[in-house]
Protein backbone atom coordinates (compact mmCIF):
# COMPACT_ATOMS: atom_id res chain seq x y z
CA UNK A 1 0.00 0.00 0.00
CA UNK A 2 2.71 2.59 1.20
CA UNK A 3 4.33 1.73 -2.47
CA UNK A 4 1.43 2.44 -4.27
CA UNK A 5 0.67 5.86 -2.50
CA UNK A 6 4.15 7.03 -3.37
CA UNK A 7 3.96 6.38 -7.26
CA UNK A 8 0.32 8.00 -6.81
CA UNK A 9 1.79 10.99 -5.19
CA UNK A 10 4.83 11.25 -7.76
CA UNK A 11 2.80 10.88 -10.97
CA UNK A 12 0.06 13.32 -9.62
CA UNK A 13 3.05 15.42 -8.58
CA UNK A 14 4.89 15.02 -12.08
CA UNK A 15 1.59 15.70 -14.03
CA UNK A 16 1.02 19.08 -11.79
CA UNK A 17 4.74 20.11 -13.10
CA UNK A 18 3.99 18.83 -16.82
CA UNK A 19 0.26 21.35 -16.90
CA UNK A 20 2.59 23.95 -15.18
CA UNK A 21 5.61 23.88 -17.34
CA UNK A 22 3.09 24.10 -20.36
CA UNK A 23 0.88 26.71 -18.73
CA UNK A 24 3.78 28.85 -17.54
CA UNK A 25 5.18 28.46 -21.37
CA UNK A 26 2.10 29.71 -23.00
CA UNK A 27 1.75 32.86 -20.13
CA UNK A 28 2.90 36.30 -22.41
CA UNK A 29 5.78 38.52 -21.14
CA UNK A 30 6.43 41.74 -21.44
CA UNK A 31 8.58 40.67 -24.30
CA UNK A 32 7.12 38.19 -26.27
CA UNK A 33 3.32 37.01 -26.57
CA UNK A 34 -0.34 37.92 -27.92
CA UNK A 35 -2.86 39.79 -26.39
CA UNK A 36 -6.26 41.55 -26.87
CA UNK A 37 -7.01 45.45 -26.69
CA UNK A 38 -10.11 47.46 -26.82
CA UNK A 39 -9.65 51.48 -27.86
CA UNK A 40 -11.93 53.84 -28.38
CA UNK A 41 -11.71 54.58 -31.98
CA UNK A 42 -10.95 58.58 -31.38
CA UNK A 43 -7.60 57.66 -30.02
CA UNK A 44 -6.73 55.18 -33.19
CA UNK A 45 -3.60 56.84 -34.55
CA UNK A 46 -1.95 57.46 -30.63
CA UNK A 47 -2.43 53.89 -30.08
CA UNK A 48 -1.55 52.51 -33.50
CA UNK A 49 1.90 54.12 -33.31
CA UNK A 50 2.82 53.22 -29.54
CA UNK A 51 1.62 49.35 -30.42
CA UNK A 52 3.37 49.58 -33.90
CA UNK A 53 6.56 50.76 -32.13
CA UNK A 54 6.80 48.27 -29.16
CA UNK A 55 6.21 45.54 -31.86
CA UNK A 56 9.23 47.13 -33.56
CA UNK A 57 11.35 47.18 -30.14
CA UNK A 58 10.11 42.91 -29.86
CA UNK A 59 9.06 41.12 -33.01
CA UNK A 60 7.03 38.34 -30.75
CA UNK A 61 5.07 40.65 -29.00
CA UNK A 62 1.77 41.21 -30.63
CA UNK A 63 -1.50 43.20 -29.93
CA UNK A 64 -5.26 42.74 -31.39
CA UNK A 65 -6.22 45.75 -31.36
CA UNK A 66 -10.21 46.36 -31.37
CA UNK A 67 -11.08 50.40 -32.30
CA UNK A 68 -14.81 50.62 -30.92
CA UNK A 69 -17.34 53.33 -29.25
CA UNK A 70 -15.88 53.93 -25.55
CA UNK A 71 -18.63 52.18 -23.86
CA UNK A 72 -18.02 49.25 -25.76
CA UNK A 73 -14.24 49.07 -24.93
CA UNK A 74 -15.05 49.26 -21.16
CA UNK A 75 -17.80 46.24 -22.34
CA UNK A 76 -15.06 44.54 -23.54
CA UNK A 77 -13.00 44.87 -21.00
CA UNK A 78 -15.23 43.59 -18.02
CA UNK A 79 -15.97 41.13 -19.62
CA UNK A 80 -12.30 39.91 -20.16
CA UNK A 81 -12.16 39.61 -23.95
CA UNK A 82 -9.74 42.34 -23.72
CA UNK A 83 -6.34 42.83 -21.08
CA UNK A 84 -6.12 46.79 -21.86
CA UNK A 85 -8.27 49.20 -22.80
CA UNK A 86 -7.45 52.85 -23.64
CA UNK A 87 -10.40 55.13 -23.02
CA UNK A 88 -11.00 59.04 -21.97
CA UNK A 89 -11.98 58.16 -17.95
CA UNK A 90 -11.83 56.12 -15.37
CA UNK A 91 -14.00 53.15 -14.45
CA UNK A 92 -16.99 54.12 -12.38
CA UNK A 93 -16.86 52.31 -9.18
CA UNK A 94 -19.63 49.67 -10.41
CA UNK A 95 -17.20 48.99 -13.13
CA UNK A 96 -14.12 48.36 -11.05
CA UNK A 97 -16.33 45.91 -8.62
CA UNK A 98 -17.43 43.91 -11.67
CA UNK A 99 -13.37 43.09 -12.16
CA UNK A 100 -12.37 42.69 -8.37
CA UNK A 101 -15.39 40.25 -8.62
CA UNK A 102 -13.51 38.63 -11.03
CA UNK A 103 -10.43 38.20 -9.06
CA UNK A 104 -9.39 40.76 -11.95
CA UNK A 105 -6.31 43.01 -10.59
CA UNK A 106 -6.86 46.44 -12.29
CA UNK A 107 -4.32 49.27 -13.10
CA UNK A 108 -5.40 52.43 -14.25
CA UNK A 109 -2.84 55.10 -15.68
CA UNK A 110 -3.19 58.42 -17.32
CA UNK A 111 -0.37 58.57 -19.93
CA UNK A 112 -1.43 61.85 -21.67
CA UNK A 113 -2.98 64.96 -22.37
CA UNK A 114 -5.59 64.75 -25.27
CA UNK A 115 -7.86 67.51 -26.48
CA UNK A 116 -11.17 67.42 -28.42
CA UNK A 117 -10.91 69.19 -31.49
CA UNK A 118 -13.57 71.09 -32.88
CA UNK A 119 -13.54 71.76 -36.97
CA UNK A 120 -15.54 72.92 -39.51
CA UNK A 121 -15.24 73.07 -43.66
CA UNK A 122 -12.65 75.19 -44.96
CA UNK A 123 -15.56 77.09 -46.91
CA UNK A 124 -16.95 78.23 -43.59
CA UNK A 125 -15.43 81.08 -42.59
CA UNK A 126 -16.58 80.74 -38.63
CA UNK A 127 -13.65 79.59 -36.57
CA UNK A 128 -13.84 81.16 -33.36
CA UNK A 129 -16.35 79.61 -30.74
CA UNK A 130 -16.93 80.31 -27.06
CA UNK A 131 -17.98 77.62 -24.36
CA UNK A 132 -20.49 80.06 -23.32
CA UNK A 133 -22.13 79.29 -27.40
CA UNK A 134 -20.99 75.38 -27.26
CA UNK A 135 -23.25 75.32 -23.86
CA UNK A 136 -26.24 77.32 -25.76
CA UNK A 137 -25.98 75.00 -28.66
CA UNK A 138 -25.80 71.74 -26.68
CA UNK A 139 -28.99 72.82 -24.61
CA UNK A 140 -30.93 73.61 -27.33
CA UNK A 141 -30.76 77.46 -27.46
CA UNK A 142 -28.27 78.20 -30.00
CA UNK A 143 -29.62 76.83 -33.55
CA UNK A 144 -28.36 78.39 -35.74
CA UNK A 145 -25.47 80.15 -37.05
CA UNK A 146 -26.61 83.08 -37.17
CA UNK A 147 -27.03 83.26 -33.40
CA UNK A 148 -23.07 83.20 -32.72
CA UNK A 149 -21.15 86.40 -32.01
CA UNK A 150 -19.53 87.18 -35.23
CA UNK A 151 -20.72 84.79 -37.54
CA UNK A 152 -20.56 85.39 -41.66
CA UNK A 153 -23.24 82.53 -42.06
CA UNK A 154 -26.77 81.36 -41.26
CA UNK A 155 -28.40 78.07 -41.34
CA UNK A 156 -29.08 75.54 -38.90
CA UNK A 157 -26.15 73.96 -36.62
CA UNK A 158 -25.63 70.32 -36.99
CA UNK A 159 -23.33 68.41 -34.63
CA UNK A 160 -21.10 65.75 -35.83
CA UNK A 161 -19.36 62.81 -34.24
CA UNK A 162 -17.83 59.13 -34.53
CA UNK A 163 -20.59 57.45 -32.81
CA UNK A 164 -23.53 57.79 -29.88
CA UNK A 165 -21.40 55.81 -27.25
CA UNK A 166 -17.84 56.95 -27.71
CA UNK A 167 -15.84 59.12 -26.15
CA UNK A 168 -15.98 62.54 -27.99
CA UNK A 169 -20.08 62.83 -27.55
CA UNK A 170 -19.98 60.92 -23.75
CA UNK A 171 -17.24 64.03 -22.97
CA UNK A 172 -19.31 66.99 -24.23
CA UNK A 173 -22.34 65.65 -22.83
CA UNK A 174 -20.78 65.66 -19.54
CA UNK A 175 -19.17 68.94 -19.70
CA UNK A 176 -22.54 70.49 -20.52
CA UNK A 177 -24.79 68.66 -17.93
CA UNK A 178 -27.11 67.66 -21.68
CA UNK A 179 -30.28 65.14 -20.27
CA UNK A 180 -31.65 64.03 -23.61
CA UNK A 181 -29.35 63.88 -26.72
CA UNK A 182 -32.24 63.54 -28.71
CA UNK A 183 -33.52 66.41 -28.71
CA UNK A 184 -30.09 67.77 -30.34
CA UNK A 185 -29.27 68.07 -33.99
CA UNK A 186 -26.31 65.66 -34.05
CA UNK A 187 -25.04 63.03 -36.86
CA UNK A 188 -22.66 60.10 -36.20
CA UNK A 189 -20.60 59.23 -39.06
CA UNK A 190 -19.15 56.31 -37.47
CA UNK A 191 -15.65 57.21 -37.79
CA UNK A 192 -13.20 59.93 -36.77
CA UNK A 193 -12.37 59.89 -40.49
CA UNK A 194 -15.34 60.11 -41.81
CA UNK A 195 -16.84 62.81 -39.33
CA UNK A 196 -13.97 64.98 -41.12
CA UNK A 197 -14.86 63.86 -44.68
CA UNK A 198 -18.79 65.22 -43.32
CA UNK A 199 -17.72 68.27 -42.58
CA UNK A 200 -15.24 69.35 -44.95
CA UNK A 201 -18.66 68.78 -47.59
CA UNK A 202 -21.48 70.77 -45.35
CA UNK A 203 -20.36 73.76 -44.81
CA UNK A 204 -23.49 73.58 -41.55
CA UNK A 205 -22.09 71.15 -39.42
CA UNK A 206 -19.65 71.23 -36.64
CA UNK A 207 -17.57 67.88 -35.88
CA UNK A 208 -16.04 66.57 -33.13
CA UNK A 209 -13.12 64.43 -33.28
CA UNK A 210 -9.77 63.13 -31.51
CA UNK A 211 -6.64 65.57 -32.33
CA UNK A 212 -4.60 62.93 -32.57
CA UNK A 213 -6.33 62.38 -35.88
CA UNK A 214 -5.37 65.78 -37.51
CA UNK A 215 -1.79 66.78 -35.38
CA UNK A 216 0.39 64.51 -36.46
CA UNK A 217 2.67 66.51 -38.84
CA UNK A 218 4.58 63.30 -40.40
CA UNK A 219 1.96 61.48 -41.44
CA UNK A 220 0.53 61.09 -44.67
CA UNK A 221 -2.92 60.45 -43.54
CA UNK A 222 -2.76 63.62 -41.29
CA UNK A 223 -1.88 65.83 -44.34
CA UNK A 224 -4.57 64.08 -46.36
CA UNK A 225 -7.10 64.60 -43.49
CA UNK A 226 -6.26 68.16 -42.57
CA UNK A 227 -7.30 69.99 -46.31
CA UNK A 228 -10.15 71.62 -47.17
CA UNK A 229 -10.74 72.16 -42.96
CA UNK A 230 -10.72 74.70 -40.04
CA UNK A 231 -9.75 73.63 -36.53
CA UNK A 232 -11.78 76.12 -34.44
CA UNK A 233 -10.48 78.02 -31.51
CA UNK A 234 -12.53 77.82 -28.22
CA UNK A 235 -12.39 80.45 -25.76
CA UNK A 236 -13.47 80.46 -22.17
CA UNK A 237 -13.99 83.96 -21.87
CA UNK A 238 -17.39 84.72 -22.58
CA UNK A 239 -16.33 88.06 -24.30
CA UNK A 240 -13.13 87.78 -26.04
CA UNK A 241 -11.16 90.89 -26.97
CA UNK A 242 -8.38 89.24 -28.90
CA UNK A 243 -7.29 86.32 -31.26
CA UNK A 244 -5.04 85.58 -28.15
CA UNK A 245 -8.47 84.57 -26.00
CA UNK A 246 -8.84 81.62 -27.95
CA UNK A 247 -7.22 77.66 -27.49
CA UNK A 248 -6.58 74.91 -29.78
CA UNK A 249 -5.97 71.38 -28.89
CA UNK A 250 -2.56 71.47 -30.07
CA UNK A 251 0.53 70.69 -27.83
CA UNK A 252 1.26 74.28 -26.94
CA UNK A 253 -2.41 74.71 -25.45
CA UNK A 254 -2.85 71.22 -23.90
CA UNK A 255 0.57 72.00 -22.28
CA UNK A 256 -0.40 75.22 -21.15
CA UNK A 257 -3.71 74.10 -19.60
CA UNK A 258 -5.37 76.66 -22.03
CA UNK A 259 -7.41 74.54 -24.18
CA UNK A 260 -10.97 74.40 -22.34
CA UNK A 261 -11.97 70.41 -24.29
CA UNK A 262 -9.13 68.98 -23.04
CA UNK A 263 -8.83 65.38 -21.48
CA UNK A 264 -6.32 63.08 -20.42
CA UNK A 265 -6.42 59.73 -21.92
CA UNK A 266 -6.38 56.44 -19.75
CA UNK A 267 -4.98 52.85 -20.17
CA UNK A 268 -6.43 50.00 -17.85
CA UNK A 269 -5.07 46.93 -17.36
CA UNK A 270 -7.02 43.96 -15.78
CA UNK A 271 -3.69 41.84 -15.82
CA UNK A 272 -2.92 39.74 -12.96
CA UNK A 273 1.10 38.85 -13.50
CA UNK A 274 3.92 40.52 -15.43
CA UNK A 275 2.61 39.94 -18.87
CA UNK A 276 3.15 41.82 -22.29
CA UNK A 277 0.63 44.51 -21.25
CA UNK A 278 2.65 45.38 -18.45
CA UNK A 279 5.23 45.61 -20.99
CA UNK A 280 3.38 48.35 -22.74
CA UNK A 281 2.19 50.10 -19.90
CA UNK A 282 5.99 50.85 -18.93
CA UNK A 283 7.18 51.18 -22.55
CA UNK A 284 4.44 54.30 -22.25
CA UNK A 285 4.98 55.56 -18.33
CA UNK A 286 9.09 54.92 -18.26
CA UNK A 287 10.76 54.64 -21.58
CA UNK A 288 10.80 56.27 -24.81
CA UNK A 289 6.45 56.00 -25.39
CA UNK A 290 6.19 59.65 -24.00
CA UNK A 291 8.19 60.93 -27.27
CA UNK A 292 5.53 58.81 -29.27
CA UNK A 293 3.40 60.19 -27.44
CA UNK A 294 4.65 63.82 -28.21
CA UNK A 295 5.09 63.08 -31.98
CA UNK A 296 1.15 62.82 -31.98
CA UNK A 297 1.21 66.32 -31.40
CA UNK A 298 -0.43 65.37 -27.68
CA UNK A 299 1.06 65.61 -24.22
CA UNK A 300 2.66 62.68 -21.95
CA UNK A 301 1.59 63.33 -18.41
CA UNK A 302 5.15 61.55 -17.59
CA UNK A 303 7.35 63.44 -19.72
CA UNK A 304 10.22 61.13 -21.26
CA UNK A 305 13.80 62.72 -19.22
CA UNK A 306 16.21 63.97 -21.30
CA UNK A 307 19.73 64.27 -19.53
CA UNK A 308 21.77 66.95 -21.48
CA UNK A 309 25.68 66.99 -21.00
CA UNK A 310 27.58 70.31 -21.45
CA UNK A 311 30.67 70.09 -21.73
CA UNK A 312 33.18 73.14 -21.73
CA UNK A 313 36.65 73.43 -23.28
CA UNK A 314 38.83 76.37 -23.29
CA UNK A 315 42.18 76.68 -25.09
CA UNK A 316 45.24 77.82 -23.30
Amino acid sequence: MKTKNFWGVACAAATGLFWYSCTSSNLDNPRQGTINVSVDESFMPLVKSLTHAYEGIYPDAHFNVAYLPEQEAVLSLLRDSSRLAFTSRALSQNERDIIRQQDGKLTEQKIAIDGIALITGKANQDSLITIKELEGIFSGQIKDWSQLKGSSQSGPITLVFDHANASNLNFMIKRFGVQDVTKLPIYTAESNENVIKHVRENRSSIGFIGVSWISDGDATLTSKLSKNMRVMGVSENENPTSIEDYGQPFQRDLRKGTYPLARFIYIISREGYSGLGGGLMTYIARDVGGLVIEKMGLVPTIPYPRDIEVQTKQNF
